[in-house]
């Protein structure tokens, strides 16, 4: 079992860099962002999460509340799985 939320723990924390990466390439970037091949990357290893968490809001939801929320819950479920195998 500990293995298990280790990898999945392990999984999250790849998104979670990737986001911050992601984000801070667009802050560096600019407008240029989409040629930068490294923010290219980050984009395909966050898009699944992302395309799932927008299936769950509105129809025209900013990208940018979208990718917030995303990290948002990913460090609650990455803290949240960090609390569970301290303790179970």
């Amino acid at each position: 079992m500990h293995f298990w939320l280790g990898a999945l723990r392990a999984v999250i924390e790849l998104w979670l860099l990737c986001a911050l990466g992601q984000a801070a390439l667009a802050l560096l970037a600019g407008s240029r962002r989409e040629q930068n091949p490294i923010y290219r990357l980050f984009a395909l290893l966050t898009a699944p999460p992302c395309r799932l968490l927008a299936a769950c809001l509105p129809r025209g939801a900013p990208v940018w509340l979208v990718n917030a929320l995303m990290f948002v819950l990913f460090l609650l479920l990455w803290l949240g799985i960090a609390f569970f195998r301290q303790f179970a």
